[in-house]
């Protein structure tokens, strides 16, 4: 047996692998059995309070890895988020984003979209923009409770 994420949708899955899989490994879990080389099927779907310990550790660097490796669909939300109501903005949402920092990104919006993190880090002052998302990506994977999802399929 062995744990993995979707990339697309943050999923947890249970696998039962064919031959051995290392941690950090990419495997296809799809449909298509021919193209499932290292995988025998999904045993289930899984919370986040059901993997192992071991398991647990690696999410963080998992999910760190998903966002590093697609910047340009999380410069998206950066790009494109807005207000939920009067009193609160989606980006708000974000662990660790202040007020000010909300402020400084909408406004350098205005000056054209964000390339990539740097470019959001750099105009906006925001330290370490992919770590915000992971870091919200990994309390909506882990507390079932969150009103809001902005990244992981419930």
């Amino acid at each position: 047996m062995c744990y993995a994420i979707g990339d697309e949708e943050f999923k947890l899955f249970e696998l039962v692998p064919r031959k051995s899989v290392f941690v950090g490994d990419r495997v296809y879990i799809g449909k298509d059995s021919g193209l499932r080389a290292e995988i025998d099927h999904v045993k289930r779907r899984i919370g986040a309070s059901e993997l192992s310990r071991t398991a647990d550790a690696e999410l963080d660097f998992a999910v760190e890895k998903i966002v590093a490796d697609n910047p340009e669909r999380f410069i998206r939300f950066y790009n494109e988020a807005e207000a939920i109501n009067l009193r609160k903005h989606l980006l708000e949402e974000l662990p660790g984003l202040g007020k000010k920092t909300l402020q400084a990104i909408i406004d350098e919006r205005r000056n054209g979209a964000f390339e990539d993190f740097e470019d959001l880090a750099n105009r906006a002052k925001v330290k370490n923009p992919d770590k915000l998302i992971a870091a919200r990506v990994l309390q909506e994977i882990r507390d079932p409770s969150m009103k809001r999802y902005l990244f992981v399929s419930r």
